[in-house]
Formats: C-alpha cells, structure tokens, sequence
C-alpha cells in the first residue's frame, strides 16, 4: 500500500477507542485514510503505524464486532 512510504505518523489524525479510558496501558489509535486505515501503538507511536486497505480494515472490524477474534 502506497500510505506505508508516503504518509508520515505525524501528519495522520490518529484518534484512540472510547474503550482506552478504562485502561491506558494497552491501546491502540486508529487513522482514517483515504483507501483504508492507519494502526499504531499508543505508548510507542515514534514507532510508526501499520496501513491496512479498506477491504482487509473492514473485515477485521466485522471479526471484532462479531466475537471472531
């Protein structure tokens, strides 16, 4: 995917779950991107992120929702 060379971790809106005030210790932050989204950790973001398409995006959050994972 092009975002991974192109867009840096700074310059993307990352945003964390509502679920992370509960517990700060294990979260992730997720960005929108315009052919999917951008996973990074949030204790470590000089790290980078993970770009994921919008099919493979939309498949895990269909597994999330439905207790797959």
């Amino acid at each position: 995917m092009t975002e991974r060379s192109v867009l840096e971790s700074s310059t993307l809106p990352f945003r964390k779950s509502t679920y992370s005030q509960i517990n700060n210790n294990n979260c992730v932050e997720v960005a929108d991107l315009p052919t999917g989204a951008a996973v990074r950790d949030s204790q470590h973001p000089e790290n980078g992120h993970l770009a994921f398409g919008a099919g493979e995006w939309t498949a895990f959050l269909r597994s999330a929702r439905t207790g797959e994972l």
